[in-house]
């Protein structure tokens, strides 16, 4: 019997490192060559649009450019730039980090974890779906009606409510993603161990989804600091440094909108060099919380 045994064991090993028919190894390459082609065809907007950023906005990117205020049209011997935008655009994506970003969390732990009232996590993941594909001009005319009307001032506030209320949605539902991915054995095993439920979502499960709910806090970052129309209803803009923020604060989407309608060649030009370095700052961004999820994971 164990001759027998031998012998189907080796003789299943010898099907498995036969080689395949030349029909399953021509379709096999067909399909791969298939892949990498449509994977390349879908990549090669990405990368057009990054070339000729890079192409029209690195030849004007300079020092003097990233610390400087915008010089009035036709100022030849004045300084250039858009060092306000810089800092009002960081600004305002940080109040809208810090007002979205721990309210998307529970919400999206609310809807992943807390299951026993279905009609309740059910509308609330469709008002979250809802707020996700609302356009952002409208989320913009809502901001203003709220703190533009209320308080008489356009500030950086409105703008970081705005950009908040844009983020929201997509942090809770990917979120949700990220801890629906987590497998029932962590929290069996928590369990098993003694752990209430809310130990076990905040030392187990959100730290083993922490890589996917940072990819969706990263993913609203991009999308609201490449914002305009909110800005426009609740920034505002200013060609100076901001007061404070409850003034008028300028940002660089605002500042790309105004300069590449402008007539003036200066200005078109300061506006690719902007938008080279907001790609560069979402960029940073993405690589330092990369870093800091890996080294805490570690």
């Amino acid at each position: 019997m164990q001759e027998i045994g031998l012998s189907n064991l080796q003789s299943l090993e010898r099907e498995l490192h036969k080689p395949l028919p030349l029909r399953r190894m021509l379709f096999t390459g067909i399909m791969t060559g298939l892949a990498f082609a449509l994977t390349a065809l879908a990549l090669l907007p990405l990368f057009a649009i990054i070339w000729e950023i890079m192409r029209q906005g690195l030849p004007k990117l300079s020092w003097e450019v990233l610390v400087s205020l915008p010089a009035p049209v036709g100022v030849e011997d004045a300084p250039n730039g858009f060092a306000n935008a810089i800092v009002g655009t960081i600004t305002m994506v940080i109040i809208a980090t810090i007002f979205s970003v721990p309210l998307g969390i529970m919400t999206g732990i609310f809807l992943a974890e807390f299951t026993k009232v279905p009609k309740t996590v059910g509308l609330i993941r469709f008002i979250t779906v809802i707020l996700s594909s609302v356009p952002s001009i409208i989320i913009g005319v809502f901001a203003y009606g709220v703190f533009v009307i209320t308080t008489k001032k356009f500030s950086a506030i409105a703008g970081g409510f705005a950009l908040g209320t844009i983020m929201l949605p997509i942090v809770a539902l990917t979120t949700e993603e990220a801890l629906k991915l987590i497998p029932v054995s962590y929290r069996l095993g928590s369990a098993a161990l003694g752990g209430g439920r809310f130990q076990t979502i905040m030392k187990i499960v959100v730290p083993a989804a922490l890589p996917g709910i940072t990819t969706g806090v990263l993913l609203a970052v991009a999308r609201a600091a490449g914002e305009t129309a909110p800005l426009m209803f609740t920034a505002l803009f200013s060609q100076f440094w901001q007061e404070g923020l409850m003034s008028p604060t300028p940002s660089l989407p605002v500042l790309i909108y105004n300069y590449a309608s402008s007539p003036f060649p200066e200005q078109n030009a300061i506006a690719w060099t902007a938008s080279f370095v907001l790609l560069v700052l979402v960029f940073i961004t993405s690589i330092l919380s990369r870093l800091i999820i890996r080294n805490r994971l570690k």
